[in-house]
């Protein structure tokens, strides 16, 4: 049998990522007859809310859900292609100084580097590609064989989903999880974090402090935002399939609009 290697597992939203572009495709989407002007309008003030007031993980994990739900039909070489001819439209998403330095230093060390999403494949495949990461982990839409989405997940990477994920890759890939590294800022990932040998959160919420602080596990922030660009020279193909971020946002409307006519209605 081969000597096990080691990896670094990386959280995405928040641990890599310091912000989502989540309304980047707006504008495209109305004018291609997707969205609404309203919708469209709202997508960007979503994005300025989310920004700076930021979300829970049981909120993102709503929003995550119904947005999926939203794009039951919508077409994925469709979407595709207005990603790509509207690339100068989009607003790159910024990554963490601290995170690339991470990512050049497992490398460094010989690690297998492997991002671990909640977001949908489509986002994290081309980042990951774009990244020069080993690997990835990541929720997969449904589509149908027209190439649909339905609505409905086949795996949805999220909580203990995650940890079973990186178990079944390390078994694959021959790693040795006592000797490997995980990163990330959410509670929800803390069977992701229990289940290598070198945890390490990063920005954490209230609870992941708390859980870090008792188990005495390094806890980083991350504080230096970048653009892309600056560090990874941009490609063109990396942008390709970020359209589905813009879906979370709509998750994050229709429930705002159901809050508001509960109080019409009261």
């Amino acid at each position: 049998m081969s000597t096990l290697v080691e990896a670094a597992f990386f959280d995405l939203d928040k641990t890599v990522i310091a912000r989502a572009s989540m309304a980047a495709y707006g504008p495209a989407l109305h004018r291609a007859g997707y969205l609404s002007a309203q919708m469209a309008v709202r997508a960007a003030w979503g994005q300025l809310l989310f920004r700076f007031f930021g979300a829970d993980e049981s909120s993102m994990d709503r929003a995550r859900r119904t947005a999926l739900r939203l794009a039951a039909g919508w077409d994925q070489d469709d979407l595709s292609r207005i990603a790509r001819e509207h690339l100068a439209e989009v607003i790159e998403p910024v990554v963490y100084d601290e995170a690339l330095d991470l990512l050049a230093h497992h490398r460094a060390e010989g690690r297998l580097l492997v991002l671990v999403s909640a977001s949908p494949v489509e986002i994290v495949a081309p980042l990951a590609e774009h990244l020069g990461v080993d690997d990835f982990i990541a929720t997969r839409p449904e589509v149908d064989d027209d190439g649909r989405y339905t609505g409905d997940v086949e795996f949805y990477a999220q909580g203990p989903a995650k940890a079973e994920a990186i178990e079944n890759l390390a078994q694959k890939l021959g790693v040795n999880l006592a000797g490997s590294w995980a990163y990330s800022d959410s509670m929800t990932d803390l069977p992701m974090l229990d289940s290598v040998g070198h945890p390490v959160v990063v920005n954490p919420d209230r609870d992941l402090r708390r859980a870090a602080e008792i188990r005495g596990w390094p806890i980083r922030e991350f504080q230096n935002p970048v653009p892309l660009s600056d560090r990874v020279p941009i490609k063109t193909n990396w942008v390709v399939a970020t359209t589905l971020t813009t879906l979370v946002l709509f998750g994050a409307i229709a429930a705002i609009r159901r809050v508001r006519r509960g109080t019409d209605q009261i």
